[in-house]
Formats: structure tokens, sequence, C-alpha cells
């Protein structure tokens, strides 16, 4: 088991936690693997019908953490392999969420078949203002799920949006006090997880059969950007920013 993710299979429901509660529970390069294995190995497991998602203390997920990016790792860095895993999951995947959602905290969500909310959600697409492109497929996934038009506002602008206004949009199935929140999920999740896993994979297939290759296209058009564009000025000045506690100024 992993410390910076937890894992409890709790009667056929894979309770998933992030476990950074100290950083906003940012993914690391740990982490990323962490949820590329688990995933993986959930899919294959007989022992686990459904997942619940869901990240430790008061928000669940900020992201990923910059400093993963600059930690001397070698070689292809892991974020690619985990955003794969938890998109080609085959089984039913419920998340619990509160507080920040930002980036890929936030575009994990849109893979979950249903998303529960707390009171204190707010999540974030921080993309363009730090001369990025949207990842985890999140390009199509937030159109299909929201439309056209809502997405780009939220992609164009990097603006917060609150647990309200995200069940409004349909970005989640129901808002909960935090207290109940997990509660609440868990519930759901067992109530899923009492049927056969061979129908869920059936269910889930049929679903998710006319978003299949729109994902893929997704997947290999953010990954060409991202290439583009990381380590560009504007990203390097939207960086530095962050780390200065400054507002960037794209306009040198």
């Amino acid at each position: 088991m992993s410390d910076v993710l937890l894992t409890d299979n709790r009667d056929g429901v894979l309770v998933v936690t992030f476990n950074r509660p100290e950083k906003r529970n940012a993914i690391n390069n740990p982490m990323w693997e962490a949820i590329r294995d688990t995933f993986l190995a959930a899919a294959k497991d007989d022992a686990v019908t459904c997942v619940l998602l869901t990240g430790a203390g008061d928000n669940f997920c900020s992201g990923v953490d910059l400093s993963s990016f600059s930690d001397g790792s070698d070689g292809e860095h892991p974020f690619e392999a985990a955003a794969r895993a938890v998109a080609d999951f085959d089984k039913p995947l419920v998340a619990a969420a509160q507080g920040a959602a930002v980036g890929g905290g936030a575009t994990v969500l849109f893979h979950a078949d249903i998303v529960y909310i707390g009171e204190s959600f707010r999540l974030r697409l921080p993309f363009a203002s730090l001369a990025l492109v949207p990842e985890w497929a999140s390009s199509y996934m937030l159109q299909a799920n929201i439309g056209a038009q809502r997405a780009a506002e939220l992609f164009y602008t990097a603006e917060w949006v609150d647990a309200n206004k995200a069940l409004s949009y349909d970005m989640a199935a129901a808002v909960l006090p935090d207290a109940d929140l997990l509660a609440h999920a868990e519930a759901k999740a067992r109530e899923i997880a009492q049927w056969p896993v061979s129908s869920l994979r059936e269910i889930k297939r049929s679903l998710r059969m006319h978003h299949t290759e729109s994902i893929d296209a997704a997947f290999k058009a953010e990954q060409a950007a991202m290439v583009r564009q990381a380590g560009s000025p504007d990203n390097i000045e939207a960086v530095m920013a962050v780390m200065e506690k400054r507002a960037p100024n794209f306009q040198r």
C-alpha cells in the first residue's frame, strides 16, 4: 500500500484516497505511479466491483505537484499512464469530492460515472493561466458532460466553480454537507456493488462506447499540445509567478 494513495476494500467497494492532505492532496510522482498501479490492479481484481475515489482532509485534490516535474526523475513522466488507467477503468467509478478540485484534481472527476460533492467544493481548470492546455482528455470529456459553450467558458476564463454551479452544470449528482459526503457516496457505491460485476462492466461499456474514440483523440491532441506549451516563455512566466506569489505578466 502506498502512503500517498490509500486503498481499502470494503465488501467490493475499493475506497481509494488521495493522501497528501498537508499539500491539499497535490499529486507527486509516487502518487501518479500509485494511481496507475491501483486502477490497473482493480480492473483485474474480481474482489473489486466498484471504486470510490476521495481525498483525505479538507480538499479533494489540488492537481499536479509542480515539483514533480523537477525532482530529477529520468524518463517519461508517469502522468499519462495514470490518466489512461483511470480513463480505461471498466468498472463503476464513484467520486466524493469536497474542498478544492484543481487541474488534474478536477479533470479526473470527469471520468467518474457518478460524482457527489460537498458544500465546500470548488473546482478550477487553471490551464490557460499556466499557459498550458487541458489534460486527462478533459478537452473532450467536459464538453460531453456539460456542453461546448459552458466548457469553453470554464477553460478560457480559469474561473472558480462552486458546488451550486457545479450541480447546475450537471457536473455532480448531488451536493451534500461535507460531514455527510463520504458516507452518502459509500452507501451509493455499496448499492452498485451488490450487482454482478459482469453486468456492471457491460453497462459501463455500453455507456462509454460512444466516447471511446473521442477520448483517445483528445489524449493524443492534448499530449502533443502540452509538449508545445510546456517550457514555453509564457509557461515559465506563469510558473514563476506562482512560485513568487504574484500575478503573471504575459505581455513581456
